[in-house]
Order: structure tokens, then sequence, then C-alpha cells
């Protein structure tokens, strides 16, 4: 269990990372002929399907180096610009260590003790219990904790969470879920702004262009059966474009099947290593366990995460193995001890102030007062004799 810094995970994360950039621009390419369809049978309404497809085809292999420049300038932009972005969907800020002294104590000493270059160290304002790590190479790294975090965990489980982050930078998970967010989010872009326009042009092209026009425009019997064969092959080609753009969103959604779960099995192991306590890491993960809903950030965001309570489609796209089996991991190969489901934090601080609000309710106490050598008497187990003041019994 004791994986952290596997050749084989980092070589295997380096090689799907590649793979899934060149299934971008395939995905593009999809997109970009799905639009082709829509477009040719929006401006040419008296075709037949395979004059379609012919047509959108010649319009891809037009616009396919403006299409390859397009996904090559979104790379570009999302590899300078990705950490602005999730700083602004999670408010994050960068802190220093006169800001957050023991939060980067904490992070220094772990990078020390391994000789790992420190990454930058962010603040999240947020009740939730959380933290991601994100960057694609050694200046941009970054490890993103929430304020909840820090006052629901003490040091030894704080640092647990920075160890397990530290092992998705080194491990090379942090790149590969960067690469995916890219993906998905060209995808679900292009996606969308088809939907849209394909919406507008259906809702305001009625009785003006398209079919309705070709189909009122037809005096005779042979001109009706041509625009109805036209009206059909277009609807069929619409289906078609549909289909694709649904296809190329799934297909940017099964992307997250290459991010194997085992990767967080492994950067638990791995702060196991970096800390030497177990116990510290199952700890952490029960007080995290069900509290570590960001609110506003994206799905993209939380599977970043320590851990993401959010679940795909009959947790088929899930990106986090159970907390509890990620314990149970824990608990069979590092020899750590489970607690159990822990009570929220706030329950904790809120018990004092009951205790507090029954006491205040009671009777304050009788005054005692004080024997004449102190608690030398209590010492030997002789109890005070009632009415002794500091001369002895009142009479």
């Amino acid at each position: 269990m004791a994986a952290y810094g596997l050749y084989t995970h980092i070589a295997s994360n380096k090689f799907r990372s590649m793979m899934m950039l060149g299934g971008l621009f395939l995905l593009v390419y999809v997109l970009v002929y799905a639009g082709a369809l829509l477009a040719e049978v929006f401006l040419n309404g008296n075709r037949a399907a395979g004059d379609y497809l012919v047509l959108a085809a010649h319009d891809l292999v037009s616009a396919f180096p403006w299409a390859t420049i397009a996904a090559a300038v979104w790379i570009v932009i999302a590899y300078f610009f990705h950490q602005n972005m999730i700083d602004a969907v999670t408010g994050s800020a960068s802190v220093t260590r006169k800001e957050q002294p023991r939060l980067y104590n904490l992070l220094e000493n772990l990078c020390i003790s391994r000789g790992i270059p420190m990454p930058k160290l962010k603040i999240m304002e947020s009740p939730a219990l959380n933290a991601f790590a994100s960057g694609l190479n050694r200046r941009q790294y970054s490890i993103t904790v929430t304020t909840g975090l820090l006052k629901a965990l003490n040091d030894q489980e704080v640092e647990a969470v920075l160890g397990h982050e530290l092992t998705h930078i080194r491990n090379g998970d942090v790149q590969l879920m960067v690469v995916a967010v890219i993906i998905a989010g060209v995808v679900g872009f292009f996606g969308e702004l088809f939907f849209r326009i394909f919406t507008n042009l259906q809702w305001n092209s009625s009785g003006s262009s398209g079919w309705s026009s070709s189909s009122s425009s037809s005096s005779s019997d042979s001109s009706s059966r041509g625009s109805k064969s036209s009206g059909g092959g277009a609807v069929i080609i619409v289906v078609v474009a549909i289909a694709l753009i649904v296809l190329a969103w799934l297909l940017s959604q099964v992307v997250k099947l290459a991010l194997s779960r085992a990767r967080e099995y492994l950067a638990d192991a791995g702060s196991v290593e970096l800390t030497k306590n177990p116990d510290a890491m199952i700890t952490a993960l029960r007080k995290i366990e069900g509290r570590g809903e960001l609110p506003g950030a994206t799905s993209a965001v939380m599977e970043l995460c320590v851990d993401n309570p959010r679940e795909g489609f009959a947790d088929l796209f899930a990106t986090h193995p159970s907390v509890q089996s990620r314990i149970d991991k824990l608990v069979a190969f590092a020899g750590g001890r489970d607690p159990g489901p822990l009570a929220a934090p706030e329950t904790a601080d809120e018990e004092p102030e009951e205790q507090d609000a029954a006491q205040n309710d009671q009777p304050p106490p009788l005054p005692t007062r004080k024997e004449p050598w102190g608690n030398a008497g209590a010492a030997l187990g002789i109890p005070p004799l009632p009415g002794t003041g500091p001369w002895g019994p009142h009479r």
C-alpha cells in the first residue's frame, strides 16, 4: 500500500494525459461536423439527406485548420489561466507564512522532509471541509484549503490532508484532472452553443425559411413530393447532428473513467508515508465525510477535492471511492484505527454552550469558607466542618 511516487502510476498518468489531449481534437472535429450539418440544413432546405452529409464533409475539410487552431488556442489558454479560472470559481486567494503560519509551516515541513518543491498555498472562505491541488507544472502547482477544514481539523489531521494533496502532485494526478477539466469545458461550451443556435433558429424560422417555406412554395404534385422528401431528409440530418453533439458530450464525460479511483488510495497511502500517522488520515477522512460540498463549485472543481460527495448517474461517473472503502484500506494495510463516523464539528462547539445554559438555570452554590491551613485537611481526607471560619468554629 506504500505507493508514494510509483513510477508505473506516474507513467500511466502521462500517457493518459496525451491520449486525452488527442481525443479533445477528435471531439472538436465531431462537433464541427455536427454544426456543419445544422448549418447546411438551414441554408439549403431543398436537398436529400445524402447531399447534406457530403456538403457537411466538405465544410469540415474547409474548417479543419480553423478547428485545430481553435482547440490548440483553448489548450494554451487553459494551460496558462486554468488556475485563475479555478480561483474565480472558488474565490481562493494566495496566503503567505505571515498570514497563515500554522498551515504554511505544516506544508513546508512536509516538503522539506521529502525534498518536494513548495507549491503555492491558497485559502478558500467556506464552511465546507475540503482541500484540493491544481496545476500543470512546478510553477503552477498549488494547494487550496477551506477555512472550515482549518477550524475542524487539528494539526496532525491537516498535515495528513496536505500530504494527500502533495502525493497527487507528485504522482501526476493533478495534471490528468486538469486535462479532463479542459476537455469537458471545450465540449460543454460548444455543445451548449450549438443547442442555443439550433433552438433560436427553430423558433425564429416559422413560415419564413427552412422546410415550411419550401413546402408552401410547392404548387405541383412533383414539387410537393420533392419537398416532402427533402423535408424528411432535413429532419433526419437534424436528428443525426443532435445525436453527434450528445455523443460528444457523453464521450467528454466518459473521459472521467480514465481517472482511476485507485489514485485516491495511492494518495492516502502517500500521506501516511509522509506523516507516518495513519490514524490522522483516517480521522481527517471521518471529519470530512459528507461535509465537503463546496457551494457554487462546478463538478470539475469537486473532482479535484479530497472528497467528492457528488455521485454521477448510477455512480457511473463518480471520481472518488467511498470514504469507508478508503478507510478500510488504511486499516488493512497501514495499521490505522477507525473511530467510526464522527459527529459534525459544530455539535462539539455547541455542547459547552448547552452545558453552560443548564448550569445557569441551577441556583448558585453556597460560598465555602477556607480553612486556616489551606487545603491541608482536604489533602489528608478530612472534610471541613460546617460553619468554620479562619479562626475556628462560630459560636
